[in-house]
């Protein structure tokens, strides 16, 4: 599996404006990658970072809210204008930076798939 950074360095990605999400949260993009996993197409992956993320006890229909708002008001608007479509577009949203593909359990991260179909980002369970 070969990813590809899209973006500016996390460094200059940090910098970028908090994006405020329907829970109220402030999130701000880490990175976006892209990759072609064995049989599963084009993906392009939009990892955000929001401070005070908590597992467990967060409302699963709340977060759920904040990742589709992302997809589709931050990375649909994003993929339109580059080359090959994506056939999924993965949003994670963490409590702190972290490596991709590496666990760190003191991390605490949510992350969905979608499909970009007709403008809107629909939900695939894993």
């Amino acid at each position: 599996m070969a990813l590809v950074l899209l973006t500016q360095a996390p460094a200059a990605a940090a910098q970028e404006e908090a994006l405020r999400l329907p829970s109220g949260r402030e999130a701000r993009v880490q990175e976006v990658l892209t990759d072609q996993p064995a049989g599963g197409g084009l993906t392009y992956r939009f990892r955000f970072v929001a401070e005070g993320l908590e597992g467990g006890g967060e409302a699963l229909e709340t977060v759920m809210t904040d990742l589709e708002w992302l997809c589709t008001r931050y990375a649909l608007p994003r993929i339109s204008n580059i080359g090959p479509q994506p056939g999924r577009i993965v949003i994670s949203l963490a409590d702190r930076p972290s490596e991709f593909g590496v666990y760190d359990p003191a991390v605490t991260q949510v992350f969905e798939a979608f499909s970009p179909l007709g403008g809107t980002c629909n939900w695939e369970m894993f």
